[in-house]
């Protein structure tokens, strides 16, 4: 048996089984157990604190300026309670978002012993990323921001401040479908606040100024706007990969797929854990979908196909993908 190199693209024949997740959505590894995962960049920070704050001006203009001094008091509760539920879900899911291991391979993992724990076939191709000295599986691409690689990596979030990958795109997906939600309920708010307004006294319609009521109002229109067009084509393109099984980086390359692909509503079941329940639109539920791992991938390899130490040490000396032949 030899070690080849081989072009480091993935549009090469493999069968990369002992590098595939065992489950869809797997759980934390072991070392990062306790810890919890942040990105410390100033940019991630500085955009999910604008977040916030943005949805809590929504919230101040909604409650205060629109249906507190309304006299329909039917009306503000209903629409104050179904506001302030959605903002709930949508900081819930940007909370999860941001704060989920989104997939990261363990750093530094190009180890001896990992390398021959994986007992690799012939044909068999493994990846080592030089960025983070880890062994790549397939379809897992190296975030500069997050420093390591992450399976599944879609793109990386500054208003999330973390990678989507395959452990928080549900959580992602919700985030978008809430905001785009809470900002098309706003707008709606706002249009029939204004008609009210103009039918009315100004002074009568809100607690603040007219001049006042009609800046806040203004501003509060502009922000539900851009979000409901941003968050619409975000939640949009996110479904679509995952009913494609094609990330967004995947397609940005035109990557051809080498994976079997789970396409459609199987898709979206692995995607947000399982069969379709409420559980989908609860972004304080885990995933626990798991995926069957298959015979061939657990079955030990006959000795001659696995890797002397001389060559594991000749692949830990590379940085390019290898490919395990037979002599």
């Amino acid at each position: 048996m030899m070690i080849t190199p081989v072009h480091r693209f993935r549009d090469i024949e493999r069968k990369p089984e002992y590098l595939q997740p065992e489950k869809c959505v797997p759980p934390p590894s072991r070392a990062s157990l306790g810890t919890m995962w942040f990105i410390r960049d100033g940019c991630g920070i500085a955009c999910a604190v604008v977040t916030w704050m943005l949805v809590f001006y929504a919230d101040f203009v909604v409650l205060l300026v629109m249906l507190v001094p309304s006299r329909d008091y039917v009306y503000s509760v209903i629409n104050g309670t179904l506001f302030n539920t959605l903002a709930f879900l949508a900081l819930a899911s940007h909370f999860r978002a941001m704060l989920t291991d989104p997939g990261a391979v363990p750093k530094g993992n190009a180890t001896k012993e990992f390398i021959e724990s994986l007992q690799l076939k012939p044909g068999q191709v493994v990846y080592k990323c030089p960025k983070c000295c880890s062994i790549k599986p397939d379809r897992a691409h190296h975030c500069s921001v997050c420093k390591r690689c992450i399976r599944k990596m879609d793109h990386h979030c500054p208003w999330v401040n973390n990678c989507v990958g395959e452990n928080n795109q549900k959580y992602f997906v919700l985030f978008t479908m809430y905001i785009a939600l809470i900002s098309l309920h706003a707008l709606i708010m706002v249009g029939f606040h204004f008609l009210y307004c103009f039918e009315e006294d100004w002074t009568k319609c809100s607690s603040f100024s007219p001049p006042t009521t009609v800046i806040l109002l203004i501003l509060l229109c502009f922000e539900a706007l851009l979000f409901l067009i941003f968050t619409s084509v975000m939640f949009g393109t996110q479904v679509h990969s995952i009913c494609t099984d094609e990330t967004g980086i995947e397609r940005l390359k035109k990557q051809k797929p080498t994976w079997e692909r789970i396409s459609g509503w199987e898709g979206m079941k692995l995607a947000f854990g399982g069969a379709f329940s409420l559980g989908w639109f609860n972004p304080l539920s885990d995933l626990n979908c798991e995926k069957p791992v298959p015979a061939e991938a657990v079955a030990a390899a006959p000795a001659s196909a696995i890797m002397t130490q001389e060559e594991i040490e000749q692949f830990l000396a590379r940085d390019v993908a290898i490919q395990v032949l037979h002599e």
